[in-house]
């Protein structure tokens, strides 16, 4: 944790198998397609590092992994992945996706809100 900031890196990834990091523009168009290819749900925490509200959710969305294992967890850093992000226009920005499509999207952060939409997508 750096001033305050919870980070998680790619390494963090290995401790939670449900949870994943994009960390490049590559990275989160290969994930892209796996949800639209597949048929598990999965949501998307677009958020940045400079983020005061993002910071404070992130370690609550990354706990919540643990609570819908069948849900896939991405977290991807606008800076970090400008092009596949440039239409994020709120950070924290969450993003539902069901069947291969996006279902639902949510924006600002909230832990019990957050924890309810995820009840309502896994």
């Amino acid at each position: 944790m750096a001033n305050g900031v919870m980070s998680i890196k790619k390494e963090d990834d290995n401790n939670l198998p449900n949870f994943k990091t994009a960390s490049t523009d590559d990275d989160l168009t290969n994930i892209l397609h796996t949800i639209k290819s597949s048929k598990f749900p999965a949501v998307i925490n677009y958020g940045a590092s400079w983020c005061h509200v993002c910071s404070k959710i992130l370690p609550a969305f990354s706990r919540l992994s643990n609570d819908f294992p069948k849900l896939s967890f991405i977290y991807a850093d606008i800076d970090e992945c400008p092009e596949t992000t440039q239409l994020i226009r709120y950070t924290p920005t969450f993003q539902f996706f069901r069947d291969g499509q996006k279902v639902d999207e949510m924006y600002g952060a909230g832990e019990e809100r957050l924890h309810d939409r995820l009840w309502l997508h896994s």
